[in-house]
């Protein structure tokens, strides 16, 4: 499992954009960057979509105030199903991050076999990563969301 003073791989991510959706090189776009990074294990689960991603959403320009450059969220779905839980979400703010084939989640060492509930998907984790180097970690228990809230890690800046 990736841990602090790791640097972020070079794998490609789905970034999605107004225009569409690209496909971006992890680390070239994590670097010259401050980022907070949450992963969470599906877009519309209840957890992700009550909590998580709202709590970045309201606290985002709280963040952005105490110098990050983007807040990013990843999940192992398609760019589709990210652009539309960002528009469900009024998270325009937040960069979204499909990990359709859940390669750059394997890279990490941070994924997890969920069975019939969606198959290989992400632990629940939020991350701080300065110029492409991981600088803070906190991954979830399974099924617990305690270490990755936007709160937690607002205090951790």
């Amino acid at each position: 499992m990736i841990k602090v003073g790791d640097r972020i791989p070079a794998v490609n991510l789905t970034r999605v954009t107004s225009e569409g959706n690209e496909t971006v090189a992890a680390d070239e776009l994590f670097s010259g960057k401050k980022v907070v990074l949450f992963a969470v294990p599906g877009a519309f689960t209840p957890t992700c979509s009550n909590a998580h991603l709202p709590g970045y959403v309201v606290n985002a320009d709280t963040f952005f105030d105490k110098g990050v450059d983007m807040i990013a969220c990843l999940s192992v779905n398609d760019g589709a199903v990210m652009r539309a839980w960002q528009q469900a979400q009024n998270a325009e703010q937040i960069t979204m991050l499909a990990d359709g084939g859940a390669a750059f989640t394997r890279a990490l060492g941070l994924e997890l076999d969920t069975g019939d509930f969606g198959g290989i998907r992400s632990q629940r984790y939020a991350a701080i990563v300065d110029d492409g180097v991981v600088t803070m970690l906190n991954v979830e228990a399974p099924k617990a969301f305690e270490v990755s809230d936007a709160e937690t890690l607002l205090k951790l800046l």
